[in-house]
């Protein structure tokens, strides 16, 4: 069983991992069900097309980014949410320097290293 022992969580407590030289994430806080994830993007940086059995809500929190979720594109900016459902092809580019926050159900056992 994967459990998440932190439930108060500070920004500065935790560190960034670099998933590709324009893109960084935390791992905020998880249990089995739920994951959220800060995801900070430099302009030009692309989050690939892929799929997940998780369903995915995402909130930008600033930025401005061009989401495609199967197949429909739009240019989402801060505030803007959009939603993943599972087994969806999906990916974004980043427009202006930004950051999503990513919440996952079931929680990805793929981000966590063991």
């Amino acid at each position: 069983m994967i459990q998440f022992n932190k439930t108060l969580v500070t920004d500065d407590e935790l560190p960034w991992e670099k998933v590709d030289p324009k893109i960084k994430r935390k791992i905020m806080s998880y249990n089995n069900d739920l994951m959220l994830v800060k995801v900070a993007f430099e302009q030009g940086g692309v989050g690939a097309v892929h799929k997940h059995p998780h369903l995915q809500i995402s909130y930008v929190a600033s930025g401005a980014f061009e989401v495609t979720i199967g197949g429909e594109s739009k240019i989402l900016k801060e505030g803007d949410v959009y939603f993943v459902p599972s087994d969806v092809l999906h990916g974004a580019v980043c427009l202006e320097d930004g950051v999503l926050i990513d919440v996952f159900n079931p929680m990805r056992e793929d981000f966590v290293k063991a």
